[in-house]
């Protein structure tokens, strides 16, 4: 159930930003940058291409990216939590 699970919920949280992210790049009241941010860093994780958009992106808006760091270890911890495992202990 793990590993598996915790995959899968990765890619859809992060294909998920990525979706409201380029909706808010034409909807006014979402922050479409901020959310395809959030999605490259969490798809980073598991796709070579989304780690290197976030790491060119880390260097051209280091003040977003550092704010982005942050919601991150956010969600991070929240599917820890999801799986009972507390931050630090394995995968």
């Amino acid at each position: 159930m793990g590993a598996k699970l915790r995959k899968v919920v990765l890619l859809v949280v992060g294909w998920a930003f990525i979706v409201a992210g380029f909706a808010g790049l034409f909807l006014p009241f979402l922050q479409g940058i901020l959310f395809l941010m959030i999605g490259l860093g969490i798809l980073s994780s598991q796709y070579l291409w989304a780690r290197r958009i976030f790491e060119m992106a880390r260097k051209r808006f280091p003040g977003t990216v550092q704010r982005v760091d942050r919601y991150l270890e956010n969600i991070r911890n929240w599917v820890l939590r999801m799986f009972h495992r507390q931050p630090g202990q394995g995968n």
